[in-house]
């Protein structure tokens, strides 16, 4: 990849970059209107890293950040609102839509940015974001994501080696941490359902002509340290689709991932993909015979160095 280029939405940075923040307010030359929601459920592992990003935009400009603590039985809220700027929420319920839907009935600004807790983004990148959804005809909208496997285990690293294989949809919302929506875009419902995968039930909601993938500094999604925080994530994910009857992508991202086949490496990673992969979705298949409502969830990225 060439000085200075981004990498592609959905690669693998397996040695992270640190991308710079410029002078992002003095080149616009105004304050960019807006709203950042973050559901956050015991979150004290990683929530100061992701409001770290954020930092400069809640402290010099008119975006309105929310943490809605749900359920929280640890320091995320303390944490949070030691943190300038930002706006700290707590309810009782521990549920990520019951959040974004307390968060919506507070904010006031337009577009909105859902942000998953455990996800970094840079103030440059929010502000393309909100200018992209001022465009006619975009009503939702993300910025580019790539995935940072620094510390994940070798299956893990060879999962998302795989996966970033795959050819995306152009234009899905879902699996990057963070969507966001102007007023038009939101008129389309009046709340968020208690849905597992909010993400894929807000790319639903919308055509493809109508949603944008922003070329702005990538968005950092950090994966699973280990096999079982990679299981545990596969499994949520497959099941939320369940749940909305999101068809099966199985033989094309299979003939896709054949067809990558270059030698020995990435003949590993389809192997561990595969493995990995048909795991989770047994997992998913019983959780949705016992109606279970728990939230798998990745507590590898989430321990004492987690924050850092």
């Amino acid at each position: 990849m060439a000085a200075g280029a981004l990498p592609r939405d959905g690669a693998v940075e397996e040695t992270p970059r640190s991308w710079p923040v410029g002078e992002w307010a003095q080149a616009r030359g105004e304050r960019p209107p807006g709203a950042i929601i973050i559901p956050a459920h015991n979150e004290a592992a990683v929530i100061v890293r992701t409001l770290r990003s954020l930092a400069p935009l809640c402290a010099k400009s008119d975006v309105e950040v929310f943490v809605v603590c749900n359920g929280c039985t640890d320091e995320t809220a303390a944490l949070a609102r030691e943190v300038p700027g930002v706006h700290v929420v707590e309810i009782d319920e521990a549920s990520k839509t019951a959040a974004l839907n307390a968060g919506d009935s507070l904010a006031s600004g337009w577009p909105r940015l859902y942000l998953d807790a455990d996800i970094e983004v840079s103030p440059e990148t929010v502000v393309a974001l909100f200018e992209e959804l001022e465009r006619p005809g975009v009503v939702a909208a993300r910025p580019r994501f790539v995935y940072d496997t620094h510390g994940a285990a070798g299956p893990v690293r060879a999962y998302y080696r795989a996966r970033s294989r795959i050819p995306g949809q152009p234009s899905r919302l879902w699996g990057a941490g963070g969507y966001a929506v102007n007023r038009n875009g939101h008129r389309r419902f009046s709340s968020f359902p208690a849905v597992t995968a909010d993400d894929s039930w807000i790319d639903m909601q919308f055509g493809e002509h109508e949603k944008s993938i922003v070329p702005a500094i990538p968005m950092r999604v950090r994966t699973p340290r280990d096999v079982q925080g990679l299981l545990a994530v596969l499994t949520r994910q497959r099941r939320g689709q369940l749940e909305l009857g999101v068809p099966s992508t199985t033989s094309s991202r299979g003939r896709a991932l054949l067809s990558s086949v270059r030698g020995p490496r990435t003949a590993i990673d389809l192997g561990w993909y595969v493995v990995l992969t048909t795991v989770a979705r047994r997992r998913s298949r019983v959780a949705m015979r016992a109606r279970s409502r728990t939230w798998e969830r990745d507590a590898s990225t989430r321990s004492a160095g987690g924050s850092q």
